[in-house]
């Protein structure tokens, strides 16, 4: 039981360690290297009406809770277009879903999928319909 316990220390604190070490600056680069920017033009990823409602609604609520209720910043930073405009969405969407260790953001992609995380990126840069 002891080295059971003592195994399962030492695997939590060794991820611990690991998420430590991811900075914005790698998780910016696994995410570019992990996923290709879509293309100026190139359609958003699909998202039902009523879904869209909801994870816009998460923006202003939750997001809200931490980023301002109009995100102009609070315990989060601003997530206005201008302040994420050097933001590659690929690395927004990363933030969203994986959180950013060592801060007060929580991964959401336990609630979101890929392809949302990705849309509410593109929808906090503005570029969703």
């Amino acid at each position: 039981m002891y080295r059971m316990l003592n195994g399962l220390l030492g695997w939590m604190v060794g991820a611990v360690v690991v998420f430590a070490l991811f900075s914005a600056a790698s998780l910016a680069a696994l995410t570019a290297l992990a996923a290709v920017p879509p293309e100026r033009g190139e359609t958003p990823p699909a998202i039902a009406p009523d879904r869209a409602v909801a994870l816009r609604h998460l923006l202003t609520q939750d997001c809200g809770s931490c980023h301002g209720l109009t995100l102009g910043g609070g315990l989060g930073p601003p997530l206005h277009r201008q302040s994420l405009a050097d933001k590659p969405v690929p690395y927004l969407a990363a933030v969203i879903l994986h959180g950013r260790p060592g801060t007060a953001m929580p991964p959401w992609s336990a609630f979101l999928t890929a392809t949302e995380g990705e849309w509410l990126a593109l929808e906090l840069k503005g570029e969703n319909p």
